[in-house]
C-alpha cells in the first residue's frame, strides 16, 4: 500500500468517525442536574436522566459506576448536559480509531464491557469505552493494542490534526497514558487517554477542553479502579 493510500484511508476514516459524533451527540437528551450522577440500570443501551444517587454496577467487575461521573466533570469547571450510558462495546473508541469499537479490539472476550457519550453546554464531547478482561495478561494485551491505535496517530502529514506525546500518570489503582489532540496548525483541542486497573481496560476522548485532559484522565482512573 503506498502512503497516499495510507494517508487517504485514515482521511476517510476519520470523516466517518466525525459524522457518527455529531449523530451520536445529536441523540443525546438528557439532562443532568446539580452534582448528580449519570449511570446505568441495566439496560443495554438507554439515555438516562441523572439521578441522586449512582445505582449498583449491572456488570461483574464493570457497569457504568465505573465510567466518568458527572461531579467528575464538574469538578473540571466542565458543564454536563447529556449522557448515552451502554453496555455493550459497540461505541467507537475514539477520532483515530474510526469505527473500530472496543468489543472489535477484544474480540468479544471481554466478561463485560461499558461506554459512555458526554455532552457538555459548549461545543465538547466525551466519550469513554471500557472492558473487564478474564485475565491480566488478556488486559495488558488490549492495554497495548489501545496505546498502538493512538499512536498510529502521532505521525500525521503536515495540516492534519494528530496526537502528541504520551505523558504517563499513575494513581494507587492503576496507570495511564494520555496525549494531547492537536489540530492541524498545533493548536491543542483536547486529548485521548489509555487507562488500565487491574484486569479493567478503557479508552477516554476529551475535544473542546484542552486543559482538563490531564485531570478527566486522572477522574476516569480513580472510577475505573474504584
Amino acid at each position: 500500500m503506498t502512503e497516499n493510500q495510507t494517508v487517504q484511508q485514515k482521511s476517510v476514516r476519520r470523516n466517518r468517525v466525525a459524522a457518527a459524533a455529531c449523530f451520536a451527540a445529536a441523540l443525546i437528551t438528557a439532562t443532568v442536574v446539580g452534582t448528580q450522577s449519570a449511570t446505568a440500570d441495566g439496560a443495554a443501551h438507554r439515555t438516562a436522566a441523572a439521578r441522586p444517587a449512582a445505582v449498583a454496577a449491572v456488570a461483574p467487575g464493570l457497569g457504568s459506576a465505573r465510567l466518568v461521573q458527572s461531579e467528575d466533570l464538574l469538578r473540571k469547571g466542565l458543564k454536563p448536559v447529556g449522557a448515552t450510558v451502554a453496555l455493550t462495546g459497540r461505541q467507537a473508541l475514539s477520532a483515530c480509531s474510526g469505527e473500530e469499537t472496543m468489543r472489535d479490539l477484544t474480540k468479544g472476550a471481554a466478561t463485560a464491557y461499558a461506554s459512555v457519550n458526554w455532552t457538555f453546554d459548549t461545543d465538547g464531547l466525551l466519550t469513554e469505552s471500557a472492558a473487564s478482561a478474564p485475565t491480566g495478561t488478556a488486559a495488558a494485551t488490549w492495554e497495548k493494542q489501545l496505546v498502538a491505535l493512538v499512536q498510529d496517530c502521532q505521525d500525521e502529514p503536515a495540516g492534519h490534526w494528530y496526537y502528541g506525546a504520551a505523558h504517563t500518570l499513575t494513581t494507587t489503582g492503576g496507570t495511564a497514558h494520555w496525549y494531547p489532540a492537536h489540530n492541524g496548525d498545533g493548536t491543542v483541542t483536547g486529548g485521548v487517554a489509555v487507562l488500565r486497573s487491574g484486569t479493567r481496560v478503557a479508552i477516554v476522548e476529551l475535544t473542546g477542553a484542552p486543559a482538563h485532559v490531564e485531570g478527566i484522565a486522572t477522574a476516569a482512573l480513580n472510577r475505573l479502579s474504584s
